[in-house]
């Protein structure tokens, strides 16, 4: 693939089952050039089999969800540079209907068991702030006085002035007249009418929208809210406690459908806290199944923790117990649970670089349903159907029928991406670090004899995983001639907890001989690699392990830091998980940070580097690739940085279209000079 056929990736959603098990409804979107920005639809798939058809004509259309009755299908609808806002449809087909116009856009929401309501969650901005005066834009706002550790978040900004709640709707009659705008008079007393709107209440008498009403209040977001079974109480995760700002772990709570009888379902007890979310009940109403993080006593210990499943009566809460092994099995990365049956669910292992679908019930019987080379991310269940969507080496997402442990697929949306580029399958290995240590991942090459120059690909995290997924970062690299190598070293996800946490006070070294001994034994096993021309590159923790590697070992060409965690002290005070990631990760030891800092090393890098940042990265804050690159270019290293305005942490995955393109033309012109290949020449 090369950079101009990013518009070729096509990601799937989860899907959404009819309740027949006849239709199946997931949304496609891609990036597209000429709107810079994610554009896609619903489309319907017949389960049966026969032909997909484009469901809805939206400019972003997402998250689709059928009503309980099948009738309805609501979903997301963002306009060009608008907010999401919901939207509903007669599940036959026809013209959407619009149900929220919210000043923030519309998150998570859930159908009540009757098919009447939706609940729903939504930013409330601060009176001041975000347009909510004409006249004051961002930079004429009333300064932000602060108290708290928690106030900003990567891809958010402050959150502190724009909580997350929750809101429940009536639904309107589908076979109603439509809503027709008043002039004159009318309008008058319209007006008039709306003066007098509950508090709390928002959309009533303002484009026909059917009148929202605001059941939090609370001073913190409150996210996934979902029914209970008897459509009387809404379960909902929130950091209520008196100790939230202070603390990780989230709550599942439970409160009437007008919002009165709040009750906190979770960590009642002594002893660990667990950092809970995702609250469903079981299809039988007697279960409450969640997903949850053992985060110690103190509530901060996030360190390589997997998250495991959880069930409790709904009449006992307290009651709670394991029913999957935390140690073996991590739930985290789709972090979902999909009801089936009257009293089992869904969950998503993910494992060694695949993502697998569980079932496992209250009992804690557990069945693997699906397992291979992909990764499963999202899945549907009605009656005997389960239907999932997942990403292998060859489709960025697709849709199959799940049955006996096999795919039978429904769609092919990546036939376009495989047709007009050349996707190269990775080659998994395993390889043996210095110390004996086993270390698993792939290797792609490219066309041709070679020799190919090496590029070393590392991943942040630490806590995540290289797989079995497409992956545009290694078929772009491929394509213009470099073998790419790939690993899950120690401090990995996917190889239990305790592989995870072993380089806790101790990065950069297991760690570093991992990534150095997969290269190694690659270099050793494939003949047409070059080793005297070989680059290093990754982002985030990927990024500094690259820092790490090229002040430690001086046999790279060349380097590319991206968006890197590059000097833990200064990271503390500038990052939105800064007071607590580096005492985790690094410790709080003077010279013991030292030993783990690329920054306190940076003396000894000769290896020309590229650092590549963003502007409004609030994880690896935009001050780490300035000091990092300016102490290079002070010590007479080669050395440029390369800034992206507008754009997070997210930039290579979810930034805008054109800057995802530019993001791969400069980090190729960078491998052209000091790395040309037949296919990747200097401008």
């Amino acid at each position: 693939m090369k950079p101009h056929e990013l518009n070729l990736l096509q990601s799937v959603s989860s899907p959404s089952l009819s309740p027949d098990a006849q239709h199946c409804v997931v949304s496609v979107t891609r990036p597209d050039f000429q709107a810079d920005s994610y554009v896609g639809q619903l489309w319907d798939l017949p389960v049966a089999g026969g032909h997909a058809r484009r469901l809805t004509r939206g400019f972003r259309d997402t998250a689709p969800q059928y009503s309980p009755d099948g009738r309805l299908l609501a979903f997301l609808r963002s306009a060009p540079g608008g907010k999401p806002q919901l939207m509903m449809v007669d599940s036959r087909g026809g013209e959407p209907q619009a149900l929220t116009d919210q000043k923030m856009g519309v998150g998570a929401f859930n159908f009540s068991p009757d098919s009447s309501k939706i609940v729903f969650t939504s930013r409330v901005p601060e009176h001041g702030r975000y347009g909510t005066v004409d006249g004051v834009g961002p930079g004429l706002e009333d300064p932000r006085r602060i108290s708290t550790f928690k106030y900003r978040m990567n891809g958010l900004g402050y959150t502190v002035d724009k909580r997350n709640h929750i809101f429940v709707l009536d639904l309107p009659d589908l076979d109603a007249a439509p809503f027709v705008e008043p002039v004159g008079r009318a309008k008058e007393a319209a007006a008039a009418e709306g003066a007098d709107t509950p508090e709390g209440s928002t959309g009533a008498g303002s484009k026909g929208l059917p009148a929202a009403v605001q059941l939090t209040t609370a001073n913190t977001d409150h996210n996934e809210p979902v029914f209970s079974r008897d459509g009387q109480r809404i379960l909902f995760t929130a950091a209520l406690h008196p100790d939230a700002d202070t603390t990780l772990y989230t709550d599942i709570h439970s409160m009437a459908v007008d919002g009165t009888g709040l009750s906190r379902l979770t960590n009642n007890g002594a002893g660990t806290r667990l950092g809970c979310n995702r609250p469903v009940e079981s299809l039988d109403g007697k279960w409450l199944f969640f997903l949850g993080s053992d985060l110690s006593e103190d509530g901060l210990d996030f360190l390589a923790r997997n998250t495991a499943l959880y069930v409790a009566p709904v009449d006992a809460p307290g009651e709670t117990r394991a029913l999957t092994d935390a140690e073996t099995v991590d739930l985290g990365e789709v972090g979902d649970i999909v009801p089936r049956g009257d009293d089992s669910v869904l969950v998503f292992n993910r494992t060694r670089g695949k993502g697998t679908l569980l079932e496992v019930s209250a009992d804690g019987t557990l069945t693997e349903l699906l397992e291979g080379e992909l990764i499963v991310t999202g899945a549907a269940a009605a009656g005997d159907v389960v239907v999932a969507s997942y990403t292998d080496a060859h489709t960025m997402g697709d849709v199959a029928v799940v049955s006996g442990g096999a795919l039978s697929p429904m769609t092919d949306f990546s036939s376009d991406l495989r047709e007009q580029t050349t996707v190269v399958t990775p080659v998994e290995e395993t390889f043996t670090a210095g110390d004996g240590h086993p270390v698993h991942g792939w290797v792609l090459e490219p066309a041709g004899e070679g020799p190919h120059p090496v590029l070393l690909n590392i991943h942040g995290g630490p806590f995540a995983q290289y797989g079995w997924g497409y992956f545009d970062e290694a078929q772009v690299y491929v394509d213009a001639g470099y073998a790419v190598v790939m690993c899950n070293p120690r401090g990995a996800a996917g190889y239990g907890q305790e592989h995870g946490r072993v380089i806790k006070g101790a990065m950069g070294t297991v760690d570093l001989q991992d990534v150095l001994g997969f290269l190694e034994g690659a270099l050793e096993k494939y003949p047409a690699m070059d080793r005297e021309r070989l680059g290093v590159m990754g982002g985030s923790y990927g990024g500094y392990l690259t820092a790490w590697t090229i002040s430690q070992d001086h046999r790279f060409t060349a380097a590319v830091v991206e968006r890197g965690y590059l000097d833990p002290p200064s990271f503390v005070g500038s990052s939105d998980i800064g007071w607590f990631f580096s005492d985790a990760y690094t410790g709080s030891d003077p010279e013991q940070i030292k030993a783990q800092n690329p920054f306190a090393h940076v003396d000894k890098v000769q290896t020309p580097t590229f650092v590549v940042h963003s502007e409004e990265d609030l994880r690896c804050p935009l001050e780490q690739a300035q000091r990092y690159y300016t102490a290079l270019k002070l010590r007479g290293v080669p050395t440029e940085l390369l800034v992206f305005p507008g754009e997070t942490h997210e930039l290579s995955r979810a930034g805008s279209p054109w800057h995802r393109r530019q993001r791969f033309e400069h980090i190729l012109q960078w491998w052209a000079t000091y790395l040309p290949t037949p296919q990747n020449q200097p401008v």
